[in-house]
């Protein structure tokens, strides 16, 4: 079939790249030949209907895709805001180049790895949102910033900042940074206030690292069940972002950056003035989580359409009322909710291991017979896309190309 021949030629790509290799920081060569062809779409031989999509595969319809890409991009112009969109859901070069062509200022990424992949395709402008400390990982940003001058990594400790200034003096860099402020989720960044406004001091002293500004991402605030309770939590912990701008800013220290914002508060932290760009990520997908936070006119989420779906074969029927997918774990993160079936209704998914889904057919809108193919919303976008080498983008029912997922695994 078409996709056997396209996997042929994808592993004949590999091998005619010649073993060309790259230079960790720690002096270790490591091949990137599968690296280095994967950023561009796989075509088929021949066009291939949905229905014969090996399975389990990752679909991504695409019209309804570019739908969402455009109305984030919309909204963006409109509100006078930029977008910043985060890498960490899509993990695929192809689809960070579309949305800096729909006007996106850059990508943030949430691990050196993931950026080291977005600059290899010829994406310049990254953030990486996640500090670093140790002195293989910032030799990593400094390469990238070597490479890329653009590369921004953000900054929630002293002692890391003077490591990050050693590094780039040892390699003539100046690394841009964002000090990145804890807003609530007491996960990474420096407390709002005075304690962020030592640490900008202390970068500001530094010639080889170049401030930019602030990262607030409320991490924390994203899945708020309730857009009227999200919205008041979120105003409230970015009061005090915007708060620590301008404490720093009357200090001297100049701030053209006040990064944050995410897909479930794409339409309040818009709104704040002082903000300068938003870390959108799974708006372009969409997943069960989101589903279930509610909108501003109910209590589903459903600012945006659900473009990426999880295909699953009905492969056996135990009992009359189970049937048996070959989707389980390795098939969809299951960190959050179970999956549901997009297309029939009544139906529970349940886990049959690491291979196998269970289905609970008794209520099931329609008949399932075996050798269905299913369509299901992804529980948790993110991990999910991680579990997968590629994309299938179906288009008119059908797909004609393969979307490499090139940053998939980069978790260093």
């Amino acid at each position: 079939m078409a996709h056997h021949t396209t996997r042929r030629a994808f592993l004949g790509a590999v091998g005619a790249a010649g073993g060309a290799t790259v230079a960790c920081s720690s002096g270790v060569a490591v091949r990137s030949t599968e690296a280095a062809l994967s950023h561009e779409p796989i075509p088929l031989d021949t066009p291939l209907p949905v229905e014969d999509v090996p399975t389990p595969a990752l679909l991504v319809d695409v019209a309804r895709m570019e739908l969402n890409l455009a109305k984030m991009a919309a909204h963006a112009e409109e509100r006078g805001i930029s977008l910043r969109p985060h890498t960490k859901t899509h993990k695929c070069p192809l689809l960070a180049k579309r949305q800096i062509e729909l006007g996106a200022v850059g990508v943030c990424c949430a691990k050196v790895s993931e950026a080291e992949v977005m600059v290899e395709a010829g994406i310049d402008e990254v953030l990486i949102t996640s500090p670093v400390v140790t002195d293989d990982k910032i030799g990593r940003v400094v390469a990238l910033s070597k490479q890329s001058p653009e590369v921004t990594l953000v900054v929630d400790h002293q002692a890391a900042a003077e490591r990050l200034h050693q590094a780039a003096a040892s390699e003539g860099v100046t690394q841009r940074v964002l000090v990145d402020l804890d807003v609530g989720t007491r996960r990474t960044g420096v407390a709002t206030g005075e304690p962020a406004l030592e640490l900008a001091r202390t970068i500001d002293g530094l010639p080889h690292l170049d401030l930019r500004g602030l990262q607030a991402y409320a991490g924390h605030l994203m899945h708020v069940h309730g857009h009227a309770e999200r919205q008041a939590r979120s105003l409230d912990a970015l009061k005090a972002a915007v708060e620590t701008r301008r404490l720093i800013e009357a200090d001297g220290i100049s701030v053209s950056v006040l990064s944050g914002g995410g897909t479930g508060t794409w339409d309040i932290d818009s709104e704040v003035d002082g903000m300068t760009d938003l870390q959108v990520g799974s708006y372009l997908f969409m997943d069960e989580q989101y589903l279930r936070i509610g909108g501003r006119s109910g209590d589903v989420f459903d600012d945006f359409e659900t473009s990426l779906f999880v295909q699953v074969t009905a492969i056996s029927q135990p009992v009359p009322e189970l049937i048996t997918t070959d989707g389980g774990y390795k098939a969809f993160a299951s960190d959050a909710d179970r999956p549901q079936l997009a297309d029939v209704g009544g139906v529970v998914y349940g886990w049959g291991g690491d291979e196998h889904g269970i289905l609970r057919i008794a209520d099931a809108s329609r008949p399932v017979q075996l050798g269905d193919r299913l369509r299901c919303i992804t529980p948790h976008c993110d991990p999910t896309v991680n579990l997968y080498d590629v994309y299938y983008p179906v288009r008119d029912g059908r797909v004609e190309e393969l979307w490499p997922i090139s940053a998939r695994g980069k978790s260093q």
